[in-house]
């Protein structure tokens, strides 16, 4: 009984909770259909400096907002796209970019998960071969009453 009076605020939370997303779109449109692609292309190259696994795009966050709003206005003041990230990168570093640059600063970026796999295909590769090894050298007997049906 108690669950079906809580089915109005759970909706209400459930609600809520998508309504949030809406938060982070732009109402306003670019004079040009050309700079409001450029605007949407930029805004999902750069990151959420508060949410960090999300675009400034798709952030609901006030920060998201304010990046969103500045790069409108440098499309608006006809600044070229590699204006606008060297802007952002000044201003945050290369952490603001989902996409780094191959520096010397990034390059464990770049690297380390290319290295990690490198020994997952290693390790996997020997724990198989040292396996098969044991079942190959493997002499004892086993007893009909061990075996399940």
């Amino acid at each position: 009984m108690k669950l079906r009076a809580n089915i109005p605020g759970l909706l209400g939370a459930l609600l809520l909770g998508f309504s949030m997303t809406v938060l982070a779109v732009d109402v306003e449109p670019l004079p040009t259909s050309e700079m409001q692609q450029r605007f949407d292309d930029l805004t999902h190259e750069f990151r959420c400096m508060q949410c960090q696994n999300q675009s400034i795009a798709d952030s609901a966050v006030g920060l998201a907002a304010d990046l969103r709003r500045d790069v409108r206005e440098q499309v608006i003041a006809g600044k070229s796209d590699d204006e606008i990230r060297a802007s952002m990168v000044a201003r945050y570093g290369n952490v603001i970019l989902f996409r780094p640059p191959f520096e010397k600063s990034t390059a464990w970026v770049w690297v380390l998960p290319v290295l990690l796999l490198l020994v997952g295909v290693f390790v996997a590769f020997r724990v198989v071969r040292q396996r098969a090894g044991m079942v190959a050298s493997d002499d004892s007997v086993v007893d009909q009453d061990e075996i399940r049906p």
